[in-house]
């Protein structure tokens, strides 16, 4: 018998400047929903966001993926 996950969204689109608070605050969003038995989305994560979230290594936990732009070629 499996039991329905719920989904804490959180929208990121305010986050202007993120730095590591920000980051340090959504593992602990992410630590606290999984706590209560819930997944975390991020939505509206800006590219600043995702790159930091990347850089210190909670990319996985946090299950987010940067996409990168493919090269341009002159």
């Amino acid at each position: 018998m499996s039991m329905a996950t719920e989904t804490v969204i959180l929208d990121c689109a305010r986050m202007r400047e993120p730095g590591l608070a920000a980051v340090d605050g959504l593992a602990r969003a992410r630590l606290a929903a999984r706590r209560e038995g819930c997944e975390l989305e991020l939505r509206n994560p800006g590219h600043d966001l995702l790159e930091l979230i990347v850089f210190v290594g909670l990319d996985g936990c946090l299950g987010v993926e940067v996409k990168r732009q493919p090269e341009q070629r002159e």
